[in-house]
């Protein structure tokens, strides 16, 4: 049982650490794009724009609950509960296929 407490404890400092570092990186990116777009509005800094950084910031935003379903399916799979793995797995699907009907 303590096992077991340890690693859901492990766990959720990975799903954290990953939502925290994943926010902050999210962040750093939308005020470079802020930055570069008030300093130097007309011009491309490796191939983006300031616009261009804001939106894969915005991006980035998106994409972290998807990579925590991903982490968790992970999580799931290692430690053998095929109930969650199962219910993970038809998450991270439906946003999938959601994805594709949006394009």
């Amino acid at each position: 049982m303590s096992e077991y407490l340890t690693r859901g404890v492990g766990q959720e400092q990975a799903i954290a650490k990953l939502l925290h570092c994943g926010t902050r990186l999210a962040s750093c990116i939308i005020a470079a794009g802020l930055v570069a777009e008030w300093l130097y509005p007309s011009t491309r800094a490796f191939g983006l724009s300031g616009g261009g950084l804001m939106k894969a910031g915005v991006a980035l935003f998106i994409f972290l609950p998807v990579a925590r379903v991903g982490l968790m399916l992970i999580q799931f799979a290692q430690a053998r509960d095929t109930a969650y793995t199962a219910i993970s797995a038809l998450v991270l699907m439906i946003i999938g296929a959601g994805f594709l009907a949006g394009l």
